[in-house]
């Protein structure tokens, strides 16, 4: 029996997807050199892996066993290659992923920490929505990701590393109308204010419908935006109110300085914002080092927001 990592990879690929064109896809090759190596490893293995239907891939009873074994394989293989990459602690190369609600804050500040530590580091940022990180950090073509937590996934190491809060943000007009004196001013008591949000699939997006009580099918809900800088330019020309961490707080005001911030009544509503890592991964120290330095680099930004915005 010659079973390889590269079937056992394509096997996890299409039971992933149920599709052999969607699965190639993910693992980057043609249809029939996927459909080729899965009938290799069943030939290999004595037994059908997958009945093949129509519109529809479905394990066999087999298929299901020899999954669990694959996963347990390649997580062992990942674990290696990480141990060997990151002897020595945080050096090479880091493959990082950031929600894009974070990203645009946290980056320059972060690369520049990251250089001045070792200016030989080869650092590969990739901006994506949780969903997307998360797939690509369980399949190691990420180390980590900077995302809200919880998570909400099993195999991961989550590291806290600051707490993020929101603050209203709206014209001085729009704001007038909620500012019934600072211990008044709740998220859930916004009233019949138009919410202005980011499109489906952002986390923020689910943490603000979260806080104020809404559902997406809210007759003032308006989910069209597509970054933070959109809907800081849409709320500063009066179409709304939204909801700002205090991350992008300063950043978004100075480039769009009709837009104003208004804090909540305590407890002030917020994420938490931490760094992933898969749980079968190596730490020999360059886990909690990037943490560390995330973390600085983080509360100096929302740090300067809580003495700015009061």
């Amino acid at each position: 029996m010659n079973i390889t990592l590269r079937q056992l990879t394509y096997f996890k690929a299409l039971a992933e997807q149920r599709n052999f064109g969607r699965a190639a896809e993910i693992v980057h090759v043609s249809q029939p050199a996927l459909s080729v190596q899965i009938r290799e490893m069943e030939k290999s293995l004595g037994a059908l892996l997958v009945e093949r239907q129509a519109r529809d891939v479905v394990l066999t009873p087999f298929g299901r066993r020899i999954l669990e074994h694959a996963g347990r394989v390649l997580d062992a293989a990942q674990a290696l290659t990480d141990a060997a990459r990151w002897r020595g602690g945080l050096s090479g190369q880091l493959r990082l992923g950031l929600i894009p609600t974070i990203a645009p804050y946290i980056l320059p500040a972060a690369l520049e920490a990251l250089r001045s530590r070792d200016i030989s580091l080869d650092v590969q940022v990739q901006e994506a929505k949780t969903g997307r990180l998360l797939a690509d950090l369980r399949s190691g073509k990420l180390d980590a990701a900077v995302v809200a937590l919880p998570s909400g996934e099993e195999g991961l190491v989550e590291i806290p590393l600051f707490e993020d809060r929101f603050l209203l943000a709206g014209t001085a007009a729009r704001l007038a109308l909620q500012d019934q004196g600072a211990e008044a001013l709740r998220p859930m008591e916004l009233g019949a204010s138009q919410l202005l949000l980011l499109e489906e699939g952002h986390c923020l997006t689910d943490q603000a419908l979260d806080v104020c009580g809404r559902g997406r099918g809210h007759a003032q809900i308006n989910m069209g935006a597509s970054s933070l800088s959109t809907l800081s330019r849409l709320v500063a020309a009066g179409f709304g109110l939204t909801l700002m961490p205090e991350l992008a707080a300063l950043q978004e005001q100075r480039a769009a300085p009709a837009m104003r911030l208004m804090r909540f009544s305590s407890p002030e509503p917020a994420r938490t914002v931490g760094l992933v890592r898969r749980e079968a991964s190596e730490d020999d120290g360059w886990c909690a080092a990037l943490a560390d330095m995330l973390r600085d680099v983080g509360e100096a930004l929302v740090g300067a927001a809580r003495h700015d915005c009061r």
